[in-house]
């Protein structure tokens, strides 16, 4: 318009707003005579891709809607979709994302259902509400084969057009077991169209909404064993009861899935335990407005009631939102549901509460004892005896859901139980930021084999880290394993790994952590992981899918924290010109060949003090890059002050002004005793996957840890392989407080007490708990960036005797990875209850002055 100069444009706004109206007006009459002509010439379901979209355009937004007396509802979607039922498919594929996905999932859990079923002859109903033209059950057969999957497949939805389309696509597919019923979704009932003599015993009749979604002496729920909504909920005026008659359509054991508009409010959240977590839930403000009121001009529905009461009264499986940024950032949901009872609990008599403390027993390492096989007197005492902090968080969540009639938390309906409940709103979760640091465990596993010695008897607590420890636990087998961190994404990362074992062949596991890549990595997650993760690892990777298929991405092992240190030798070896060097050092065949590498070509700048001053020794590169805290620092600090003056080695005693002047030294002394005995002892690029990975990326077919290799597959690949495994988000303090005392053998606590202040009464408080928590004989082992910690005295202190099992000395490795100056194997000698009367203890330690409060 600027070409046409400033004097053409009429200057009178009454003008101007003639002329747009009389634009629209004009525009609204070429895409009606457009639409109208394109009708005529062509069959509707046959039109080009331009004559579709002029036909959805006006449909959707020029033509006057109808409907609103006569038969209300359906007039209303007739009118919304009798002009445009013919191009709905072909206009709808980019406007409604997330179809397939949420298809995937429910397919997914079908099979894996599917999987455990003995007979091979399962009858499988499937119901797709306001399924339209039956586009969603087409497109299931990319993941399921409709026909022989499904006995009945029944397409529900009360606009005739829409049917219509929909008898002509099954006619077309030829497939005999789908039936298209164009009906209002309340009065659908399966037992009008399932017969048999064995239909009402098997499909049950609709309980009332108001009963008990947990009363025993309800009658059985529906014979549905799939039933999905695809953008049809936020089109239902009267939702309430569409979701209440659901609840007795769906079977014991059945799956619901729905994919929507959605906009809701962070505050709508803050007291829910069960949505399954809140990755991406929140809409600003501005966008929850203009959302809604855009989408209200179509009746489309977006308050956030809908699917507020859908999580109600379902139980969440799998949760996740995202965005349709081609349309604007329309925000949309995925979400994965079953029975609020689940399907575990139908021959459980006093259940919930049977679920909840069979759960809360295997977290705890309480035994388990059911009530029913227990007189109440007997249930009574042993509820007394029980001390209170005994009760995992899962078991405490529980009772308060229970106690408001809300649905469990989605923990609870997982396929496995391998994750505990924990708060992921808690700021100490929070805090990290939605990412890991590690992306690779440190511990030289093959040293804490030989250490430690698993037999089927022992129980094992570990820190997660990356999880590679605790798969190399598991492949010994041990009675259990408590895998503790307080870092969420740590322990999605665990899960992830500990998903692809159960359900992927060695070559897609070995891409994904073996390469760090993979291309079909979202359709794996989607089709073949999600069962065996819970609702907020699935939120967490399926956001991150281009850590493993982005061309921009290095892959999986230059993620987290620790990226920063590899991406720093990276810099360093490009700009200064050794990168060619480190390929030689990695392709090395003795190691005289890589001592001569290291020492004369590449040492040289690394090790110069200059980087180690300027950009190592800051305090904030080591937290960042190499997750050294400040405690840690000063012990390290500490012990080179020791050195050079003949002092103290403990931190506490040197001022901080002390400690702070040697740290540019210290460090360098530090690495220097760190890196060149692993050079002279260890061949990076045949037996040491902890360096390789750092300087590749990537682990080698010849190189990786133990959990990769061929025969661990095997092994953890079998259906109880994990059986054992729990995964605590939380403090060590938290997580050894609610374990029966006497229960564990084994605490792997790497470098933890090093995070402690020194002198600090917080670690003997710690201490005291894992002897509490251990068995007689009961070990602790644990790596330290000092050669004698601080708190080995107070470990012998309160019922421990102290070995020192590795030691950096004299260019000695203590493993593999040599980050850590002394690995220690405390033995618990003595028992030391804080209960029992202090005349009475078999140790003579004064215990009030730990302040303790277990």
């Amino acid at each position: 318009m600027a070409l046409l100069g400033p004097s053409i444009l009429p200057k009178d706004p009454h003008t101007q707003i003639f002329l747009a109206g009389a634009t629209l007006v004009v525009l609204i009459g070429i895409i009606f005579a457009a639409t109208l002509h394109s009708s005529k010439k062509e069959d509707d379901e046959n039109l080009s891709a331009f004559a579709s979209f002029l036909r959805f355009f006006y449909a959707s937004f020029l033509k006057p809607h109808t409907g609103d007396s006569g038969n209300g509802q359906q007039d209303a979607l007739e009118s919304f979709y009798k002009a445009q039922a013919g191009v709905y498919d072909a206009t709808r594929k980019r406007l409604l994302r997330g179809r397939e996905d949420m298809l995937g999932l429910v397919g997914a859990q079908l099979v894996q259902k599917a999987a455990k079923e003995r007979t091979h002859d399962t009858k499988r109903i499937w119901v797709d509400i306001g399924g339209g033209t039956g586009w969603n059950i087409e497109a299931m057969s990319e993941f399921v084969d409709v026909e022989e999957f499904f006995s009945s497949v029944y397409l529900v939805d009360f606009s005739p057009s829409l049917c219509e389309v929909a008898r002509k696509r099954f006619t077309r597919l030829g497939w005999k077991n789908v039936k298209v019923v164009c009906q209002d979704a309340r009065t659908f009932r399966l037992e009008d169209h399932e017969g048999g003599p064995s239909a009402e015993k098997t499909l049950g009749f609709a309980r009332s909404p108001t009963s008990s979604y947990f009363s025993d002496d309800s009658p059985s729920v529906g014979g549905a064993d799939l039933i999905t909504m695809s953008y049809s909920l936020s089109m239902i005026p009267d939702f309430y009861s569409v979701i209440d008659s659901l609840t007795s359509l769906l079977a014991p054991g059945g799956i619901i899935g729905a994919v929507d508009f959605y906009v809701q409010s962070a505050v709508d959240l803050s007291f829910r335990n069960y949505t399954g977590g809140a990755i991406n839930r929140h809409v600003n403000w501005f966008g929850r407005l203009f959302w809604r009121a855009w989408f209200d001009v179509d009746r489309v529905g977006l308050e956030a009631g809908r699917r507020d009461y859908l999580e109600y009264r379902f139980g969440t499986v799998l949760s996740t939102d995202s965005r349709n940024y081609l349309l604007g950032s329309i925000p949309y949901y995925i979400w994965v549901g079953c029975q609020k009872k689940p399907e575990s609990a139908e021959n459980t008599p006093n259940y919930p509460h049977e679920i909840v403390h069979r759960l809360d027993a295997a977290a705890t390492e309480s035994p388990y004892l059911s009530p029913v096989n227990h007189q109440k007197e007997l249930a009574r005492n042993v509820d007394k005896s029980t001390p209170p902090e005994l009760r995992s968080k899962a078991f405490d969540a529980a009772i308060i859901n229970l106690s408001a009639n809300l649905p469990l938390p989605s923990f609870f309906y997982q396929n496995h139980h391998w994750r505990i409940y924990y708060d992921d709103q808690l700021k100490k979760h929070t805090q990290f930021k939605n990412e890991y640091i590690y992306a690779f465990t440190w511990e030289d596993t093959r040293v804490d084999q030989r250490l430690l010695k698993l037999t089927s008897d022992d129980v094992v607590l570990a820190i997660t880290s990356a999880g590679d420890n605790i798969l190399s636990y598991a492949l010994e087998s041990p009675a259990r394993i408590h895998a503790v961190d307080l870092n969420p994404n740590q322990n999605h990362l665990l899960e992830l790994k500990v998903a692809a074992f159960s359900s992927l062949p060695y070559s897609d596991v070995w891409k994904i952590f073996g390469e760090g890549k993979h291309p079909n990595f979202r359709h794996l997650l989607i089709t073949r992981l999600s069962p065996h993760m819970s609702s907020r690892a699935f939120q967490y990777w399926l956001n991150n899918t281009s850590t493993f298929m982005s061309k921009r991405s290095k892959g999986l092992y230059e993620t987290g924290g620790s990226r920063h240190a590899i991406r720093v030798i990276r810099v360093l070896a490009t700009t200064l010109g050794f990168s060619s060097q480190i390929k030689a050092l990695l392709a090395a065949k003795t190691l005289n060949e890589q001592r001569e590498i290291w020492v004369n070509q590449i040492r040289p700048i690394i090790m110069s003090r200059m980087f180690s001053y300027c950009v190592v020794s800051s305090e904030k590169f080591l937290w960042a890059a190499l997750g050294v805290p400040h405690n840690q620092l000063a012990m390290l600090e500490a012990d080179h002050v020791a050195a050079v003056t003949h002092s103290s080695p403990f931190p506490q005693e040197h001022s901080g002004k002390e400690l702070d002047s040697s740290r540019g030294a210290a460090v360098w002394e530090y690495m220097v005793q760190t890196l060149d005995p692993v050079i002279e002892s260890s061949l990076i690029g045949e037996d040491n996957p902890y360096y390789l990975v750092c300087m590749q990326g990537k682990y080698s077919e010849r190189c990786h840890p133990d959990y990769l290799k061929p025969k661990s597959h095997q092994k953890l690949s079998r259906g109880n392989a994990f059986d054992g495994l729990r995964i605590h988000t939380d403090e060590i303090n938290e997580v050894v407080t609610r374990l029966a005392p006497g229960t564990l053998t084994i605490a792997v606590v790497m470098d933890s007490m090093d995070w402690f202040d020194p002198g600090s009464e917080e670690a003997g408080k710690q201490i005291l708990k894992l002897n509490r928590a251990l068995k007689m004989n009961g070990r602790v082992m644990l790596r330290s960036a000092a050669l004698t910690p601080w708190y080995i005295s107070r470990f012998e202190d309160l019922g421990f005797t102290a070995k020192k099992v590795g030691l950096r000395e004299n260019g000695a490795c203590i493993d593999r990875v040599n980050m850590y100056a002394s690995c220690w194997i405390l033995t618990k000698t003595a028992s030391i209850n804080p209960n029992i009367p202090k005349n009475e203890r078999d140790c003579s330690i004064d215990l009030e002055k730990l302040d303790l409060a277990i």
